[in-house]
């Protein structure tokens, strides 16, 4: 009679790497429906509008300056609802640099298994400071919009 052996560095669907996998998959599960619901969510409530639900920056709160990410809602808000050119005037840098941060991450995973090479985060905290500054320059055209109550 035939024993069945498993070898040690490969268990079978019910060892370790089994639920390593479903691990894996009730994560990428969670974190999408969370996603979902967080895009639902700014995409029925204006945060155009000042008396909506969304808290004011804390950065703009402390300083006065649109932090980089000031108008990301607004962004999403508009870029759900179809409207490119309201989004680009909301925040460029993020409309921008949220999808190629995520593509240079994702290749970068696919090629090498390190986190990002100090020359990368270098380059996006240098650009972050330029955006920051840059986009509080009086006059500076693209600013988030808010309609009047």
């Amino acid at each position: 009679m035939l024993k069945h052996v498993t070898h040690p560095s490969r268990p079978g669907p019910a060892g370790p790497g089994g639920s390593l996998r479903r691990h894996r998959l009730y994560t990428a599960a969670g974190t999408g429906i969370v996603l979902a619901g967080a895009l639902g969510y700014v995409g029925l409530a204006d945060p155009h509008n000042p008396n909506s639900a969304y808290p004011l920056c804390p950065f703009k709160w402390l300083t006065g300056w649109n932090c980089p990410f000031c108008g990301g809602l607004r962004m999403t808000h508009d870029l759900l609802h179809g409207d490119l050119m309201a989004s680009i005037n909301d925040n460029l840098f993020v409309l921008v640099g949220i999808p190629t941060l995520a593509a240079w991450v994702l290749i970068g995973r696919r090629y090498r298994k390190s986190s990002l090479p100090i020359t990368a985060v270098v380059t996006i905290v240098v650009a972050t400071v330029v955006w920051t500054v840059v986009r509080n320059l009086p006059g500076f055209p693209l600013v988030p919009t808010m309609l009047s109550s």
